[in-house]
């Protein structure tokens, strides 16, 4: 056995110098000077394990000649005094303190060499280097094989895992990788892992370049990225930068953005319809689905469109990846679902593709939002709140800017349904800065509806006209297609019926009843239309009006159905008329009397009609339920003619619950009244002691 003395000059390892890490030394001074009592044998093995080589295994070479020449200890004893002295555990691993002070008082030159023959061993064993690339990069080794492996691993995270890919992609540049080269790649991993600032960055670096490597990759993320910023013209001017000549297999995605804009020209110039897939594989088939059954939808009869769109979305769901779209498979078929007045289609459409993580991280904020609207749709309004807070904890960044203007603008109709004006004025504030930060395109003609009634409730239509006047034009360079023009006009007649505006409705009415010989929804809607116009002349058949407010159920508007079955009613002269009009409203609108916004659970005794369960027996406030409905409207301001039509009761009604609750409380006058009320209802729910 050899002793000590090799004749080997030691290694001075001397923390004077700088080290490869930039780290403190005084820590690793001292746990030098404990390895300083050890042979320069044992703390070369020591330094070699702590690089990343292993036991058993090839050695350095270096150390390994003299092992085998007989000029140190064989390599057990060496092993063997490493572990009496408690510097490496019996897996063969340097223990932290020891490995942290070889590494950082070792010349960074030294470090660097035995990394790089470290690496020269995995490949002639033709072994992946796997996670000892992250950490041989992060360390600060520059070399292109490390490079290359952690670009590859980053390949193939990339549409399953964006923000791994992401993290290996800055790893390889740190290992020498090409900035450029890379770019697109990495800023799709960017984009799919949701950090759009950081994806706009890289590609700017991309596209000035004179002759773009991977640029159809560039021109997706980039669209992508406009998209989600709400500027989807945006994205369709980086297609037609693109040209046919180099936009591939991307002239599905190209399509949807340009399509999305209102250039259907620009569009087909890019993608055929009847064209095969660019290859025959998964991903290639959903995208032209995709393309194909966008296109069915603009067309005059575009019932082929749907199941187009939900074939594709179930197909991207089966691959599981997070490609950079302008709107994904499963965003589209709901859009197209709820347009078509199928809103439980979309409802499961979108809650399939985030089940999957269809469009990754990015993504499901929107079909969380979106999954929301077809629930508030079908008047779920519970429901809807749940898939809204989905959609704001689900990605650790803030919701983009076109998913915000969607959340404000449901955010108005859910307070717009449930009869709050003081959270409908909030949430209108909401909406009034997100939609400065969006622009209107096909696919947000929902919320620009919604957002247009709401308008016209709070009398702020000034404020969206120009979006609604591009929203027409939109349309127009469209040809007015059914399918997304139909659900827009009716938004229209509303907002034009609470402006008390008859110009504003005849073209949107006429708009309607020219479709209606194509579109089933469109010929429910004009019916709707000319039934609210007959109840706003106080002209109305109530059969008519029930049939058309059953229609509305039926075409996934139970509450639009409800409101003008409740409107009707208060309306009625005949009770008759009036008892089977409430009936219908709480068909459609059950929930109305636990909500305080809709249709009522029961009718009043007092005025013809009977109350059930226990809506007449006061409890401590000394109100029934009803009365207490009746009561917080009051309270808010409201018309006996208001408060009818929230819960669904006739003017009439509404005034025989306000004297009854004067006489039962003993109010002198309407401010006493008011005084009373409010210590009623808050008797209700006494503060915590």
């Amino acid at each position: 056995m050899m002793g000590e003395h090799t004749g080997v000059e030691e290694p001075a390892y001397l923390p004077a110098e700088p080290n490869h890490q930039g780290q403190p030394a005084h820590a690793a001074e001292q746990m030098a000077r404990q390895l300083k009592g050890e042979t320069a044998a044992v703390r070369e093995l020591l330094l070699a394990l702590s690089v990343g080589f292993t036991l058993p295994g090839p050695l350095p070479v270096a150390l390994q000649r003299r092992i085998d020449g007989g000029e140190v200890d064989s390599l057990d004893v060496l092993v063997q005094r490493a572990e009496s002295a408690g510097l490496l555990t019996a897996d063969g691993t340097v223990v932290g303190p020891a490995q942290h002070a070889l590494l950082t008082v070792a010349p960074t030159a030294k470090v660097h060499a035995l990394q790089r023959e470290l690496v020269s061993a995995y490949a002639a064993a033709g072994q992946p280097l796997g996670d000892v690339a992250r950490e041989l990069a992060r360390g600060g080794l520059a070399d292109t094989r490390v490079a290359l492996e952690l670009e590859h691993a980053a390949n193939k995270a990339l549409d399953h895992d964006p923000g791994l890919a992401y993290q290996l992609y800055g790893e390889a540049l740190l290992a020498g990788a090409d900035e450029i080269a890379t770019a697109a790649r990495r800023a799709q991993a960017a984009a799919g892992d949701g950090d759009l600032d950081t994806a706009t960055r890289i590609i700017d670096t991309l596209l000035v370049e004179e002759d773009p490597p991977d640029v159809r990759r560039g021109a997706d993320v980039a669209a992508a990225v406009w998209a989600q910023r709400g500027m989807l013209a945006r994205g369709a001017d980086i297609y037609s930068w693109l040209g046919a000549s180099r936009v591939g297999q991307s002239a599905p995605l190209a399509a949807v953005a340009l399509l999305g804009c209102g250039n259907r020209a620009g569009a087909e110039a890019l993608f055929r319809a009847d064209a095969p897939p660019a290859s025959p594989t998964l991903l290639a088939t959903t995208l032209a689905q995709t393309g194909k059954g966008l296109l069915e939808s603009l067309a005059a009869d575009p019932h082929r469109g749907l199941p187009l769109l939900i074939h594709a979305s179930d197909m991207l769901n089966a691959a599981g990846a997070a490609l950079p779209m302008p709107e994904t498979p499963a965003a589209l078929a709901a859009l197209v679902a709820m347009h078509s007045g199928e809103p439980h289609l979309a409802e499961t459409v979108c809650r399939s593709a985030a089940a999957a993580g269809q469009g990754g991280n990015a993504a499901k904020p929107r079909l969380f939002l979106l999954q929301a609207w077809s629930a508030m749709m079908q008047d779920k309004l519970e429901d809807a709140r749940l898939a809204i807070n989905e959609a704001s904890k689900t990605n650790h960044w803030p919701l983009v800017p076109r998913d915000e203007f969607l959340c404000s603008a449901l955010e108005v109709g859910l307070a717009r349904r449930n009869g709050d004006v003081p959270e409908l004025l909030k949430a209108w504030e909401r909406a009034r800065e997100a939609m400065l930060h969006t622009s209107v395109d096909l696919y947000s003609l929902l919320p620009w509806g919604e957002l247009m009634i709401a308008a016209a409730r709070i009398r702020e239509t000034r404020r969206v006209v120009h979006y609604f006047d591009e929203a027409n034009r939109l349309l127009g360079r469209l040809g007015d297609p059914p399918l997304w023009a139909v659900p827009f006009h009716w938004a229209a007649v509303q907002a034009a019926m609470l402006s008390e505006s008859p110009s504003d409705l005849a073209p949107h009415a006429a708009a309607l009843a020219r479709a209606a010989n194509h579109s089933h929804l469109a010929a429910v809607l004009a019916t709707a239309g000319k039934a609210w116009v007959s109840v706003l002349a106080n002209r109305f058949s109530p059969a008519e009006v029930e049939a058309a407010a059953r229609s509305l159920g039926r075409v996934g508007m139970p509450w639009e159905g409800a409101r003008l079955a409740g409107h009707a009613a208060a309306k009625a002269d005949d009770r008759r008329d009036m008892v089977r009009l409430l009936s219908c409203a709480r068909d459609l609108h059950p929930q109305g009397s636990s909500n305080g916004g809709g249709a009522p659970g029961s009718v009043d005794s007092g005025t013809g009609t009977a109350e059930t369960g226990n809506g007449m027996h006061p409890d401590g406030t000394g109100l029934s339920e009803r009365e207490k409905e009746v009561a917080r409207l009051v309270l808010e301001g409201k018309t006996y003619r208001e408060i009818g039509e929230a819960i669904y009761i006739s003017p009439r009604t509404a005034e025989h619950h306000i004297a009854r609750m004067r006489r039962r409380l003993g109010a002198e006058n309407r401010s006493d009244l008011l005084a009373r009320l409010r210590v009623a209802l808050n008797s209700e729910n006494p503060p915590l002691e």
